[in-house]
């Protein structure tokens, strides 16, 4: 695991490009109808095969505001649960083969702003457990 762990992040463009950016009323409606749910701990990822034909993944991030009432807290959250996604790219590569529409949603209870290892952690669990339901 370490190996492929090494060769992959090494190899991987481990950059969040535009390309990357779920954007858009229609392909977010598109993930909400037709995606599927899974949740591990304080994060819940949707996830569905993209409608078009795409090069990359489109990955989303979102957190709710009743939990974060300040925009500073959600938009710090927001940029850690990015890099999880950026410094853990090849594990959704590993985990979907065609492109797919993901949504990343912290849905923690407490209202203290969680650490990026904590994160990481719950990031590749969840995506651990995606991974074995498919």
């Amino acid at each position: 695991m370490i190996v492929v762990w090494l060769r992959n992040a090494f190899y991987m463009n481990q950059r969040y490009t535009k390309e990357e950016h779920l954007k858009g009323y229609k392909l977010i409606k598109y993930l909400f109808e037709n995606g599927k749910w899974d949740k591990k701990h304080s994060l819940k990822i949707i996830y569905c095969p993209s409608p078009k034909a795409l090069k990359a993944h489109k990955v989303g991030v979102s957190v709710s505001k009743k939990i974060f009432k300040h925009a500073v807290d959600r938009n710090r959250v927001k940029r850690l649960l990015r890099e999880c996604y950026r410094l853990h790219k090849y594990e959704l590569y590993n985990t979907f083969a065609i492109p797919h529409l993901i949504m990343i949603v912290y849905t923690g209870k407490n209202q203290e702003i969680p650490s990026l290892k904590k994160l990481i952690n719950n990031y590749l669990r969840i995506l651990e457990k995606v991974k074995s339901s498919r």
